[in-house]
């Protein structure tokens, strides 16, 4: 029988598109564990999700509020996900109700926020009346079942890669996802682990979402993530998802995963027309060449390639940075949205010949040699 994925209405008000709707545009970019049929944002009613991250149509509607999509759909959805990533701590009166609605239609909830919507008493009470779940995606395991590093790290014979960034919401889950799927597509074997809410929801196997750890757990479970990667599935190669950025300092999730992971090589996300940290416009932007320098003086790992995020560019200025990049920094450049993995495969390959092995040259088209 074949497994049909839950379906789901993603929840995204004003933000779609924008940083804090990460997890919607990733949901209806990738889901291994939900069939997107829909995302709630009025200021886009009408509009093709697809179209809206600037990609092609992909058929998922945007609509105006609950009932709209309700009275749209030919069928209620399994879930209700929340798909905002804020930096409040609660949600609105308004975001209440509309989740209270969502379970009196008896849609599951998935919440990807630090509030658990499981621990309110509103919120269970109408869970059970209406026979629905409630799925924190954030709420940390049990004290006992959480880990503490314990080196074992040192067994994983195969290539571990973090992608790091500059900065949060940038693209480094999205740049890790592509490459996953990219080298599983090749024939080589990836697994990716998770460190967020958001990449938890798209479907990755392993990984915790580490910044509702208790801090003396963070580097024992990411450990613990690539361990058990490496010995359930044999992968050729394990990417692991950043978080923030070494250098930010308002968040120590870059740190934890360069500790926990302990990774082989890194690869480097940045958006290079954004000025001001996201969410803090009095924090100016690091240069790339800083934040390499960052990690490779607290790591043994070396940053082997750059990958872009295209905010506020036009195709011919992300072009001209790419060159530019490759010039200046003498690593193979890239943005995976626009132009593809294969710049970032190249690099791998040659970085761990081991994986040549695993595929037929020919399948992957070899980038130009960069310029000198």
């Amino acid at each position: 029988m074949a497994i049909t994925n839950e379906t789901a209405l993603v929840y995204c008000e004003n933000q779609f598109g924008l940083v804090d709707g990460k997890t919607a545009s990733g949901l209806v970019r990738h889901s291994e564990t939900y069939t997107i049929v829909g995302v709630i944002d009025s200021s886009l009613a009408g509009k093709d999700a697809g179209e809206e991250l600037g990609e092609e149509k992909n058929g998922i509607p945007i609509f105006a509020n609950l009932k709209d999509a309700l009275s749209k759909l030919s069928e209620i959805p399994d879930c209700y996900i929340y798909g905002k990533a804020p930096l409040e701590a609660y949600i609105s009166m308004k975001e209440r109700n509309l989740i209270l609605e969502a379970m009196g239609n008896g849609m599951d909830i998935i919440n990807g926020l630090h509030q658990f919507f499981s621990e309110d008493r509103e919120f269970v009470h109408m869970a059970a009346r209406n026979e629905v779940q409630i799925k924190d995606i954030r709420k940390p395991p049990r004290l006992r079942d959480l880990h503490v590093f314990t080196g074992k790290r040192s067994e994983v014979t195969a290539p571990v890669v973090a992608v790091l960034g500059t900065d949060c919401a940038c693209g480094k889950r999205t740049t890790a996802v592509e490459l996953n799927n990219t080298l599983n597509s090749l024939g080589i074997k990836s697994v990716l682990v998770a460190t967020g809410q958001s990449g938890l929801m798209q479907g990755a196997m392993y990984g915790v979402a580490i910044d509702a750890l208790v801090s003396q757990f963070v580097v024992g479970e990411i450990e613990n993530a690539v361990v058990q990667a490496f010995n359930n599935e044999k992968p050729d190669i394990i990417l692991v998802e950043g978080q923030s950025a070494v250098s930010h300092p308002a968040f120590l999730g870059s740190l934890g995963i360069l500790k926990g992971s302990n990774p082989d090589g890194v690869i480097l996300q940045h958006p290079p027309a954004r000025k001001s940290r996201c969410d803090f416009p009095n924090l100016k932007m690091p240069d790339v060449e800083s934040e390499i320098k960052l990690i490779e003086k607290i790591s043994r790992a070396k940053v082997m390639a750059i990958a872009l995020s295209h905010e506020d560019l036009s195709d011919n200025e992300i072009i001209g940075i790419i060159a530019n990049y490759e010039k200046k920094f003498q690593l193979a450049t890239t943005d995976v949205l626009s132009h593809g993995c294969e710049k970032l495969v190249q690099a791998l390959i040659d970085q761990f010949p081991q994986l040549r092995q695993t595929t037929q040259r020919e399948r992957l088209k070899i980038a130009p040699a960069m310029a000198a």
